[in-house]
């Protein structure tokens, strides 16, 4: 298997773009929900741009053999990807895109968790650990607000928080799945074919079956609909499978969670989401976190080129 290697400075551009568009997708669902359910828009959104990606992997012919090799992964990561989005769809009927964002985007460190005991190159250190508790702390900070004492614990919005993160840890099973099957070595538009194709094919199905089929192709869910399907489902996640390819997956993770303070910054522009001083004292834990587990491999190869040429 291929090695993978430390964020370099084109990984960190290139994931700090994804986030952002990761940011702004859970907004754009929330904001088209009045004129298309969440469910329908995800199934929409992941039809069309299979078909684009599907379009992709033929014009540039790549070997059946590779497509039969890779089937029984594909469906895996299919299945999982189609769990994420069902927990999203739902979830955003009881939480804020805000809260979504937030519980979702924990993901990295359910796939670092896994991928360090699976993969001798993909072992964090104390430090590392150190940093994504700190980070981790940092989103609960930011976010969990403790309801109001006449509340029962069990709340819409908690409800929607929890199915946050079982997309994340949907999520985080794709990551680890992707790496231990033979996807880990398959071009990158073919892994997110088989997401894209699970993910319409289920959500359709749950669709129709609950009666969640209305469809007013308004300006905003035109948008929405555009802003997910070509920039969210077919170039951001063939950039996230293209990194994923060629760097450490845990550190890419952890990079990833800039993508809750992206989502945050949109819910309080785009959908006058609150902010308070929690947000800004999590969100310092959150970079924290960041720089100490994503700046350690790049200070290690600053050091030894510091080093190397002295």
């Amino acid at each position: 298997m291929e090695s993978r290697q430390p964020i370099d400075k084109q990984a960190a551009i290139l994931m700090v773009a994804v986030c952002a568009v990761w940011g702004l997708q859970q907004v754009a669902i929330k904001m088209a929900a009045a004129d298309v359910a969440p469910v329908l828009q995800i199934a929409l959104r992941s039809g069309i741009a299979a078909v684009m990606v599907g379009l992709l992997l033929t014009l540039r012919r790549y070997r059946l053999k590779c497509r039969l090799e890779t089937w029984r992964g594909g469906v895996l990561v299919g299945l999982l990807f189609a769990l994420e989005y069902i927990a999203v769809s739902i979830g955003l009927s009881y939480t804020s895109a805000a809260h979504m964002v937030i519980f979702l985007y924990t993901a990295p460190v359910f796939a670092a968790i896994g991928l360090h005991f699976r993969f001798p190159a993909e072992r964090l250190s104390g430090v590392q650990w150190a940093g994504i508790v700190a980070a981790f702390a940092g989103i609960a900070v930011a976010f969990y607000a403790p309801g109001t004492p006449s509340e029962t614990w069990l709340t819409p919005r908690r409800i929607g928080d929890a199915l946050g993160v079982v997309g994340a840890i949907a999520w985080g099973a794709t990551t680890l799945s992707i790496r231990c099957s033979r996807l880990a070595e398959a071009p990158a538009p073919l892994t997110l074919f088989y997401q894209l194709a699970g993910a319409c094919l289920i959500l359709a199905l749950i669709a129709g079956a609950t009666g969640q089929t209305r469809l007013h192709l308004s300006g905003i869910a035109i948008a929405s609909l555009a802003f997910q399907t070509v920039v969210f489902s077919f170039l951001s996640l063939l950039v996230w499978f293209w990194l994923l390819g060629r760097y450490l997956g845990s550190r890419l993770g952890v990079l990833s969670f800039l993508t809750p303070l992206f989502g945050v910054g949109f819910g309080v522009w785009l959908l006058d989401e609150p902010l308070d001083a929690s947000f800004v004292l999590g969100s310092l834990l959150v970079l924290v976190g960041i720089v100490v587990v994503s700046g350690h491999d790049l200070l290690r190869a600053n050091r030894l080129q510091a080093h190397c040429s002295t």
